[in-house]
Protein backbone atom coordinates (compact mmCIF):
# COMPACT_ATOMS: atom_id res chain seq x y z
CA UNK A 1 0.00 0.00 0.00
CA UNK A 2 1.60 3.26 -1.13
CA UNK A 3 1.30 6.41 0.90
CA UNK A 4 1.90 10.10 0.18
CA UNK A 5 4.29 10.80 3.05
CA UNK A 6 7.34 12.92 2.31
CA UNK A 7 10.68 11.14 2.45
CA UNK A 8 13.94 13.05 2.83
CA UNK A 9 17.59 12.01 3.02
CA UNK A 10 19.92 13.66 5.51
CA UNK A 11 22.90 13.19 7.81
CA UNK A 12 22.60 12.59 11.57
CA UNK A 13 24.27 15.42 13.52
CA UNK A 14 23.29 14.52 17.09
CA UNK A 15 22.17 11.40 18.97
CA UNK A 16 22.35 12.66 22.55
CA UNK A 17 18.61 12.29 23.24
CA UNK A 18 16.79 9.08 24.07
CA UNK A 19 15.16 7.54 20.95
CA UNK A 20 15.64 10.80 19.03
CA UNK A 21 18.23 11.91 16.48
CA UNK A 22 18.78 15.29 14.85
CA UNK A 23 18.94 14.97 11.07
CA UNK A 24 20.35 17.80 8.95
CA UNK A 25 18.81 17.97 5.49
CA UNK A 26 20.80 19.86 2.87
CA UNK A 27 19.12 21.42 -0.14
CA UNK A 28 20.88 23.00 -3.12
CA UNK A 29 19.10 25.49 -5.33
CA UNK A 30 20.26 27.88 -8.01
CA UNK A 31 19.61 31.58 -7.35
CA UNK A 32 17.20 32.88 -9.96
CA UNK A 33 19.05 36.17 -10.59
CA UNK A 34 22.72 35.50 -9.80
CA UNK A 35 22.76 31.84 -11.01
CA UNK A 36 24.85 30.80 -8.03
CA UNK A 37 24.16 27.50 -6.27
CA UNK A 38 22.91 28.24 -2.78
CA UNK A 39 23.10 25.59 -0.08
CA UNK A 40 20.47 25.70 2.65
CA UNK A 41 20.12 23.29 5.55
CA UNK A 42 17.21 22.36 7.77
CA UNK A 43 17.37 20.38 11.01
CA UNK A 44 14.58 18.00 11.93
CA UNK A 45 14.07 15.78 14.96
CA UNK A 46 13.46 12.15 14.02
CA UNK A 47 12.34 9.16 16.09
CA UNK A 48 14.86 6.30 16.37
CA UNK A 49 13.19 3.37 18.11
CA UNK A 50 16.34 1.23 18.38
CA UNK A 51 18.49 4.11 19.69
CA UNK A 52 21.40 2.66 17.68
CA UNK A 53 21.99 5.22 14.91
CA UNK A 54 25.32 7.01 15.22
CA UNK A 55 26.39 10.55 14.38
CA UNK A 56 27.47 10.83 10.74
CA UNK A 57 25.08 8.20 9.38
CA UNK A 58 23.08 9.01 6.26
CA UNK A 59 19.43 8.16 6.88
CA UNK A 60 16.08 8.38 5.14
CA UNK A 61 13.34 9.96 7.26
CA UNK A 62 9.61 9.81 6.64
CA UNK A 63 6.84 12.14 7.78
CA UNK A 64 4.66 10.91 10.65
CA UNK A 65 2.07 12.06 13.12
CA UNK A 66 3.34 14.38 15.86
CA UNK A 67 5.25 12.27 18.38
CA UNK A 68 6.19 15.16 20.70
CA UNK A 69 6.35 18.96 20.68
CA UNK A 70 9.11 19.04 18.03
CA UNK A 71 9.29 15.50 16.65
CA UNK A 72 7.37 14.93 13.36
CA UNK A 73 9.68 12.50 11.51
CA UNK A 74 10.68 8.83 11.88
CA UNK A 75 13.91 7.22 10.65
CA UNK A 76 12.84 4.79 7.94
CA UNK A 77 16.21 3.28 7.02
CA UNK A 78 19.94 3.82 7.39
CA UNK A 79 21.56 4.27 3.99
CA UNK A 80 25.20 4.68 5.06
CA UNK A 81 27.09 4.21 8.32
CA UNK A 82 29.63 6.77 9.63
CA UNK A 83 32.59 4.73 8.36
CA UNK A 84 31.40 5.21 4.80
CA UNK A 85 29.93 1.74 4.42
CA UNK A 86 26.93 1.94 2.10
CA UNK A 87 24.11 -0.30 3.31
CA UNK A 88 21.60 0.59 0.55
CA UNK A 89 22.15 2.11 -2.90
CA UNK A 90 21.28 5.79 -2.51
CA UNK A 91 19.96 6.43 -6.01
CA UNK A 92 18.37 3.66 -8.03
CA UNK A 93 19.70 0.23 -8.86
CA UNK A 94 23.39 -0.26 -9.51
CA UNK A 95 24.49 -3.02 -11.89
CA UNK A 96 27.93 -4.29 -10.99
CA UNK A 97 29.57 -6.80 -13.29
CA UNK A 98 32.06 -9.16 -11.63
CA UNK A 99 35.68 -8.68 -12.64
CA UNK A 100 37.09 -11.37 -14.93
CA UNK A 101 39.62 -13.67 -13.33
CA UNK A 102 42.97 -14.42 -14.97
CA UNK A 103 41.78 -17.81 -16.27
CA UNK A 104 38.71 -16.32 -17.93
CA UNK A 105 40.59 -13.38 -19.46
CA UNK A 106 42.98 -15.68 -21.38
CA UNK A 107 40.22 -17.83 -22.93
Amino acid sequence: MANDRRRLIGRVTSDKMEKTVVVEIERRKMHRVYKKVIKSTKKVYAHDETNAIEVGSVVQVVESKPLSKTKRWVVEQVLETPGGRVLQPISGDVDVEPAATEGEAES
